[in-house]
């Protein structure tokens, strides 16, 4: 039986999962990053994630930490403004606008923004040139055994690796927190996100529009000009009957409804992509760690696609756990070391699960009297300077 030995191995292939290879091994850690699927880098190819992913200020930091924000700069559109808007009265049109700048409280944009199969093909294309990394994409876990001083792996394989500590990154349904008996909490709110790319001729002038009627918010990120076009990402979130509905649509249909939906603020909508769906649930681990294991990303919490905070909790996750393990190398992996960082990191994810799903909620309103006191509490809440500044604060996880 063959039997390799890493400092660490990292159960999923996801942009968490290879992010954190890359900065781990960036920070001289042996790496094996393992996944049973090969990631799809190519945005025609059927199957590919055609959802994007906006890196907050501190993720673009880390970023830069793993090396990897010189292959990705050149691909991102910057957010310089996140605008809400309220379009809940009798028929879908903008009735409240509210934006907050990124100049309020920081000389950088909010953040930068990218499609996820980009990420996969640009990560995975600086991880094969690193010497400490052996990435086995198309090779997944199979099963788990740990002791206080190490931890065991079987992959699919039936190659075995042992290590020093085991990163979870593999999913909302991670087999390998089931493996360690980690218990989650979920909640499902019976909606579907539709995720794609679409073109419209306003252009979009680094502006995140966040549109608030029923069903779940929709939400257009700016991304690079297309064929000469402005474009930006599309995440619509709708009741799940509803958002299969749409799915299913011919393409003019579709593109009618979006553009009816975003309330003609970007003129008409066109498809630029193909479509993707999937279902909405927030979850929450009881644990962020075991014995020789830490769980990130999806493992560890899912959100609804709500103020660009998924992926950005999941690379604070990793941040964490890389000023953990650069401070005490000798103590990768141990029940001191593991223990700290639950207690850095479940107290901030528990405040943001909570303040999505009321979010989330909130947006999902049908009747008229509550649509009302939405826009009403959005006004409220943008009127007060103060609160607005610590409300940008917190989402870009830097109070």
């Amino acid at each position: 039986m063959s039997v390799q030995h890493f400092d660490i191995v990292i159960s999923g292939g996801g942009i968490a999962g290879l992010t954190a290879a890359a900065a781990l091994a960036q920070a001289g850690f042996t790496v094996q990053c393992l996944d049973p699927m090969p990631p799809i880098t190519d945005r025609e190819t059927k199957g590919a994630d055609m959802r994007t992913t906006a890196f907050l200020q501190p993720a673009q930091a880390l970023l830069e930490r793993a090396g990897l924000w010189s292959r990705l700069e050149n691909h991102a559109a910057a957010l310089q403004v996140m605008r809400i808007v309220d379009a809940g009265g009798e028929t879908p049109k903008a009735r409240i606008v509210k934006e907050f700048n990124a100049s309020e409280i920081s000389e950088k944009p909010f953040g930068w923004n990218l499609p996820n199969w980009l990420l996969r093909r640009e990560i995975v294309t600086h991880l094969q040139t690193l010497p400490n990394v052996d990435l086995r994409l198309g090779t997944g876990t199979k099963a788990l055994f740990t002791r206080a001083a190490q931890a065991r792996v079987t992959l699919s394989d039936d190659s075995v690796s042992t290590c020093k500590l085991v990163i979870a990154a593999d999913g909302r349904g991670s087999p390998m927190r089931e493996a360690a008996g980690i218990p989650v909490r979920t909640t499902r709110y019976g909606q579907k996100a539709l995720a794609l790319a679409v073109t419209h001729p306003i252009p979009h002038e680094n502006v995140s529009t966040e549109i608030h009627r029923t069903g779940g918010p929709f939400t257009l990120v700016p991304l690079p000009d297309r064929d000469g076009q402005p474009c930006s990402a599309l995440v619509w979130m709708e009741r799940s009957a509803k958002a299969q509905a749409l799915f299913n649509l011919e393409d003019k249909a579709f593109e009618d409804a979006m553009t009816t939906r975003s309330a003609g603020l970007y003129g008409p909508l066109k498809l630029a992509s193909q479509r993707t769906i999937w279902p909405i649930i927030s979850q929450v681990a009881s644990r962020m760690s075991g014995e020789r294991i830490a769980l990130i990303a999806e493992a560890a919490h899912v959100v609804p696609p709500i103020g660009a905070q998924g992926l950005n909790m999941s690379l604070a996750d990793l941040g964490a756990l890389l000023d953990l393990a650069q401070a005490s190398p000798d103590a990768l992996g141990s029940r001191d070391m593991l223990d700290t960082y639950h207690r850095k990191r479940h107290g901030d994810i528990s405040l943001r699960v909570r303040g999505i799903d009321m979010l989330n909620r909130a947006s999902m309103v049908e009747a008229p009297l509550l649509r009302d006191a939405r826009a009403m509490g959005l006004n409220a809440l943008y009127g007060l300077a103060p609160v607005r500044k610590t409300l940008m604060q917190m989402g870009l996880g830097v109070r």
